[in-house]
C-alpha cells in the first residue's frame, strides 16, 4: 500500500564534523526532512511544509528533495538564509548539534487528503514556528493520524521544564508518539525513561515508543509492553536513523490499514503481534540508515523483506 503524508518542520544543512580525522562535509538535513525523505523513498506520496531560502544551500536541499519524490508546499522557499547544523561526529558515530536557524514558516497551499501528519523536533517547540505547527496538527487532526517524535534539542530548545510543556501539548494531539531514551532522560531528568514513555499514553496517544540505541525499541499499548531487539549492523554514524524509524513506523501502519482518523479506533486496540512487527519494520529500516554515512535513508527496493 502507499499513502499520502505531510511531513511538518525544519529542513536544513547539516555541516558534518568527524573527530577521527576532522574532514566536514554538507548534507542536507533537518530531521522532519529526513523522515519526508524516507516516506517518499519509500514509494509514499510525501509532502513537506518547511522553511529554506533561495540561496545554494537551499537550493541543494530542494534538489535533494525533489531527488527523493518529495513535493514542497507552498511558501516553503523564502528569500532568508537557509538554516544549518553543525554535526560533530564522535569515534562511535554518534552526532552532537549546534544550530543556526530561523523558523517561521508559511502554511499555505497545503495537501488535502492526506493519510497522517508528523512532526518533530525544533519545529514543534521554537517560535514563531511552533505556532504554525499546532494549527496545521488541529487542521488534520480530525481526518488524519498524528505522529510526533520530540527529538531534542537542548542548545536550542532553552530549559528542560519549558521545553517538555511543549512537547506535552504536542504528545496530547498525537495519536503516536516516539522518542528516544536520551531525549526522555534530559526533559524529564531521570533514568526511568521507560515509565516516563509509557504514562505519555496517558494524554492521548494510542501507543508510545522509546528507542535506546543499540538496545532496540520497546512499544507501549493498551495490549502491553513490546520490545524488539536492535539489528546488527557495523554503524557509519546514527545521523537520521531515528527519523527513519519515525517513518518505519507510519510505513507499517500504512501496511496495517491503521492510518487515518476513521481507523483511530484500529490503532487503540492494536494488539502485542501487530505492534512488534510496526516496530521491527521500523528497527530494520533505522539500521540501513546507520550503516552509511549521513541521513541516507533507504529506498524501497532496499526495503525488501524488512
Amino acid at each position: 500500500m502507499t499513502a499520502t503524508y505531510l511531513t511538518v518542520g525544519e529542513a536544513l544543512t547539516d555541516i558534518v564534523t568527524r573527530a577521527e580525522d576532522g574532514t566536514s562535509v554538507e548534507y542536507p538535513g533537518g530531521s522532519p526532512l529526513n523522515v519526508a525523505v524516507a516516506l517518499g523513498r519509500l514509494g509514499h506520496t510525501s509532502h513537506l511544509l518547511t522553511q529554506i531560502g533561495g540561496d545554494a544551500r537551499g537550493e541543494q536541499i530542494r534538489r535533494h528533495l525533489e531527488e527523493s519524490h518529495v513535493l514542497l508546499t507552498g511558501g516553503s522557499i523564502g528569500s532568508h538564509r537557509t538554516s544549518s547544523a553543525l554535526a560533530q561526529i564522535d569515534a562511535e558515530g554518534t552526532a552532537t548539534y549546534q544550530f543556526d536557524i530561523t523558523w517561521d514558516p508559511r502554511a499555505t497551499d497545503l495537501p488535502e487528503p492526506v493519510d497522517a501528519v508528523h512532526t518533530s523536533s525544533i519545529a514543534a517547540v521554537l517560535a514563531p514556528g511552533a505556532a504554525t505547527v499546532v494549527d496545521v496538527l488541529e487542521r488534520y487532526r480530525p481526518t488524519t493520524t498524528i505522529s510526533y517524535d520530540p527529538n531534542a534539542r537542548p542548545t536550542l530548545m532553552g530549559s528542560a521544564e519549558a521545553t517538555r510543556a511543549a512537547v506535552e501539548a504536542i504528545i496530547a494531539r498525537s495519536d503516536l508518539v516516539k522518542t528516544s531514551d536520551e531525549d526522555v532522560a534530559w526533559m524529564y531528568g531521570t533514568d526511568d525513561v521507560e515509565d516516563v514513555v509509557a504514562s505519555w499514553r496517558e494524554l492521548g496517544p494510542a501507543f508510545t515508543v522509546i528507542t535506546r540505541g543499540g538496545e532496540g525499541a520497546i512499544g507501549f499499548a493498551a495490549c502491553g509492553r513490546v520490545a524488539v531487539p536492535p539489528v546488527k549492523v557495523e554503524v557509519a554514524d546514527t545521523v537520521g536513523a531515528g527519523d527513519t524509524f519515525s517513518a518505519g513506523l507510519l510505513d507499517a501502519l500504512d501496511s496495517a490499514g491503521m492510518l487515518r482518523a476513521e481507523n483511530r479506533e484500529a490503532l487503540r486496540a492494536i494488539d502485542e503481534d501487530q505492534l512488534e512487527a510496526v516496530l521491527s519494520r521500523a528497527a530494520g529500516l533505522a539500521a540501513i540508515t546507520v550503516s552509511r554515512p549521513g541521513a541516507n535513508p533507504p529506498w524501497a527496493h532496499e526495503a525488501t523483506g524488512i
